[in-house]
């Protein structure tokens, strides 16, 4: 195998490569990426068993077909610190060893034979359509931050995608949640659909995003019973799904909040973030104090003392409420427009939140104690 690759399209492939692998795997092959230069593509492969990653490069000459597979990580470590746009020659010189050399630089990487590499076809043709990638994106953002964290809860670790009807009318609806916090976003559908109900993993989702922040087009979605397939552009991301049944998340979104808190989002999300900052790690309890149209802000902790601070919003009742300051922050940051609303009933009461400039978006999240 004998072909030449560009260095700056080798080192974006290999950086998304490494999000997939697993940096302390038990099989060798498994920290290896599968390299096969064949009819004028080179074919870029890596995978965890759990989530394969495949990216087709064509601005390649190859002189000689053949495949084989290199440690992922040496090879991306050599690859970034070339000069951009400068072609890179490989030679597979023996079954075992791959020659690199570019400019001045020369090196020889072990390699394990193609045949060890752990990948699978499978026909995903059968429940297949297509969702604009920036749609898609903007589901992934909205509910990221709300996936749990907890290994006890595995059915938690992932956004649960499904569809709803609003209206008479379709949409693809993400949701995630901690049980602490919720966040749920829908996009309209152009076409009628069959998809059941699935849980994306989170290491698929931050892999997803990171392959989505730079692309405008049109994303191919398929899914079997366990797996999903996403094509676009020049690559395609295969990912198991999570086993388990997702809570009805239906219940848990308030129904009767009519205390309707509407303030400025930029200084609100200063304000909490300042305050917040006397908790090292934003998990005391914002006490938010509300009263003729205006909020005060306070944090205490024993260890580093307190912070106040007050705002002008628009409030026609009394109430105090505490949330985790950090919940907060993440919601607050993920809105587009100038405003944020939060919708109130009781100091014991989940909180309702809304962009007024999204109206495809909401998240709810539980109060602290005390």
């Amino acid at each position: 195998m004998k072909f030449s690759v560009n260095q700056k399209d080798l080192q974006n492939s290999l950086n998304y490569c490494q999000g997939v692998i697993e940096k302390r795997s038990t099989l060798p092959i498994l920290s290896n990426v599968l390299l096969d230069a064949q009819k004028g593509n080179l074919k870029i492969i890596a995978t965890d068993l759990d989530l394969i990653f495949i990216q087709n490069l064509s601005n390649i000459e190859i002189s000689e077909e053949g495949q084989t597979t290199t440690s992922c990580s040496v090879m991306y470590d050599i690859v970034r610190k070339f000069n951009n746009e400068k072609k890179i020659n490989f030679n597979l010189v023996s079954e075992n060893k791959i020659n690199l050399e570019s400019d001045k630089s020369t090196f020889n990487l072990n390699c394990i034979k193609a045949s060890e590499f752990p990948i699978t076809e499978e026909n995903f043709k059968e429940n297949e359509f297509v969702l604009n990638s920036k749609k898609l994106l903007k589901l992934l953002n909205k509910c990221k931050f709300s996936i749990s964290n907890d290994e006890t809860r595995h059915y938690l670790s992932g956004i649960f995608f499904h569809l709803t009807d609003v209206e008479n009318k379709k949409f693809l609806t993400a949701a995630a949640t901690d049980s602490h916090r919720m966040a749920i976003s829908k996009t309209l559908l152009s076409e009628d659909i069959e998809f059941e109900p699935i849980i994306l993993p989170k290491k698929t989702i931050f892999q997803l995003c990171s392959l989505l922040e730079d692309y405008d087009g049109d994303v191919k979605i398929s899914n079997l019973k366990s797996k999903i397939k996403f094509e676009f552009n020049n690559s395609i991301l295969i990912s198991k799904l999570i086993d388990g049944k997702f809570p009805n998340y239906f219940q848990v979104i308030p129904k009767d909040n009519q205390k309707k808190l509407e303030i400025e989002l930029k200084p609100f999300l200063t304000s909490v973030d300042r305050v917040a900052s006397v908790s090292l790690d934003k998990k005391d309890g914002l006490r938010m104090s509300l009263s003729n149209n205006n909020l005060n802000l306070s944090v205490n902790n024993s260890n580093s003392g307190d912070g106040k601070e007050s705002l002008a919003v628009k409030f026609d009742h009394e109430l105090d409420i505490s949330f985790n300051p950090r919940y907060l922050i993440d919601v607050a940051s993920n809105l587009e427009g100038n405003k944020i609303e939060i919708y109130l009933k009781e100091s014991g009461s989940p909180a309702l939140i809304k962009d007024p400039s999204d109206f495809d978006s909401i998240y709810v999240i539980m109060p602290m104690k005390g």
